[in-house]
């Protein structure tokens, strides 16, 4: 039974839902297809210059946009509340999730715009084939939309509506199918396959606890369960195992040269908190799942993938370990920061990665510190030094 309704939205996206909730906790998504630049939009004379390849942290209370190349901070725009950012898909604009749902930042010129996909708790955030993809986890709707829109306000774009609001995430297919997931406020299930006119096609309630997605080349889709991960490949759902009862792969990055994924791995269900020392590698041409000791723990801001398909994780002893997805070996570290642990609420700042092109770009919170680093040679390219102690980063992508 198709348990989805469709609204298709020909005009700008009206307000889903405002409800000042508390944002639910995800890792970020990477994009496993490159996106088409956006139209640059013509700055009047006395415009500013546009920031370079700018980059968005947040704070305790707001925002800086940064310089990419400089790491100095264009602006600081004050934003009260605990806020999340993610890449809007283009290469000027950077979706703020705050309580009341995403809001457009044009990055490149350092204007938090009014415009809004409103819903709440806004959560996962995915981009691939050239579109952009939100899920609010307090409505269930899923709302896509095209990213070159974004500089003529809110875009014309299309929601859908799951039959239960939860945690949950989506993702739209070259071929206009959208994996979504299945589940309620008190359980995750599974995934259904919807075709391009909105009709459920595949489904699978195999997974435990689902959380996240991950697109390997081939526009091979895996989403992490509580016991391995569900595979969306060639029209058919199927499952790889976890090798323990409980392997909770439940934050994943792909990348478009590689067809393996790299995951977390957590293995004790009844830890508070576990610090888990070992990363999974999802093979989705053999079906397999290996396993590999770090030596060190991280958390769901530690994982990215290189230029090449490398696996790049951050560890607690401050170091970016480069992992060959195809040996499962990890091929060089390269220092950082210092040893931190993992705070217990997961809102807390920590160090966090994030990768575009050859740069791999890490916060530092406890010296209030970003550091640019080249992921080939292992150089540190920059360090900047912020106000206030940084959380979240993302930034435009290319």
């Amino acid at each position: 039974m198709n348990s989805w309704s469709r609204t298709k939205r020909t005009a700008a996206l009206p307000a889903l839902l405002a409800a000042g909730l508390a944002l639910s906790a995800c890792g970020s998504q990477q994009s496993a297809a490159p996106q088409e630049k956006a139209p640059r939009e013509k700055a009047s004379p006395s415009a500013p210059a546009p920031v370079a390849a700018p980059l968005v942290t947040t704070y305790d209370g707001g925002l800086y946009v940064l310089d990419g190349e400089t790491l100095t901070i264009s602006k600081d725009i004050p934003l009260a509340g605990f806020n999340r950012v993610n890449p809007a898909g283009d290469d000027r604009h950077v979706l703020v999730s705050t309580p009341t749902g995403f809001r457009v930042l044009d990055a490149s010129s350092s204007q938090l715009k009014e415009e809004e996909f409103k819903g709440a708790k806004p959560g996962h955030v995915v981009r691939h084939a050239g579109k952009t993809v939100l899920f609010s986890d307090g409505t269930g709707e899923v709302t896509i939309f095209d990213p070159k829109e974004l500089g003529n306000g809110l875009p014309r774009g299309e929601v859908y509506k799951t039959a239960v609001p939860h945690h949950g995430v989506a993702i739209e297919l070259e071929n206009g199918e959208l994996v979504v997931t299945l589940g309620t406020e008190e359980k995750r299930l599974g995934i259904a396959v919807l075709d391009k006119d909105r009709k459920e096609i595949a489904r699978s309630e195999k997974c435990p606890g689902v959380h996240g997605e991950a697109t390997a080349r081939g526009e091979i889709v895996v989403i992490g369960c509580e016991d391995g991960v569900l595979l969306y490949k060639d029209s058919k759902i199927s499952k790889i195992d976890s090798p323990d009862e409980y392997g909770r792969i439940g934050n994943q990055a792909g990348s478009e040269h590689s067809t393996i994924v790299l995951g977390d791995y957590k293995k004790d269900p009844d830890a508070e908190l576990e610090r888990p020392e070992q990363i999974s590698l999802i093979d989705t041409e053999s079906g397999e799942l290996k396993l590999v000791n770090l030596g060190t723990s991280y958390t769901f801001r530690s994982l990215a993938r290189g230029p090449h398909g490398e696996a790049l994780v951050l560890g607690t002893d401050g170091q970016i370990h480069v992992i060959d997805p195809e040996k499962g070996e990890v091929t060089k570290t390269i220092k950082v920061i210092d040893r931190w642990e993992e705070p217990m609420e997961w809102q807390r700042p920590r160090p966090t990665i994030f990768v575009r092109d050859r740069t791999a770009y890490v916060t530092d919170p406890a010296k209030r510190e970003l550091h640019s680093i080249d992921i080939e040679s292992g150089e540190r390219l920059r360090t900047g030094t912020l106000p206030e102690s940084p959380n979240e980063l993302s930034g435009v992508v290319h």
